[in-house]
């Protein structure tokens, strides 16, 4: 799970607690495998959810079952097209082109 507050609210961490088989591994917020989590539900509102009408609960789970169905049919996984060091490189240079930004607040 990502390292977001959420998960560490006085209710979820008893929760945790009581369930010691779970091993729960943090990872930072932007990372790569969220991301891809991320990427895997922007696909799912995208092409099944957005402009769906779902008149009940029922209807838009079978709707999510059906669209999991489809892509499980021929699951792709989703590959980095640049490498480790192309995407730190485009890092550096947002960086340097906002840390050279005129300020907007007119200070």
């Amino acid at each position: 799970m990502d390292n977001y507050a959420t998960h560490k609210t006085p209710r979820i961490k008893p929760w945790l607690a009581r369930r010691p088989h779970w091993l729960v591994h943090f990872t930072p917020t932007s990372a790569s495998l969220i991301n891809q989590v991320e990427r895997w539900f922007a696909e799912l509102t995208r092409k099944q959810l957005q402009r769906g009408v779902h008149r009940s609960t029922a209807e838009l789970e079978a709707d999510i079952d059906a669209f999991i169905e489809t892509h499980n049919e021929n699951p792709n996984p989703y590959k980095w097209l640049k490498s480790a060091d192309q995407i730190l490189a485009s890092v550096k240079r947002f960086c340097q082109k906002t840390m050279n930004r005129p300020s907007d607040s007119g200070d």
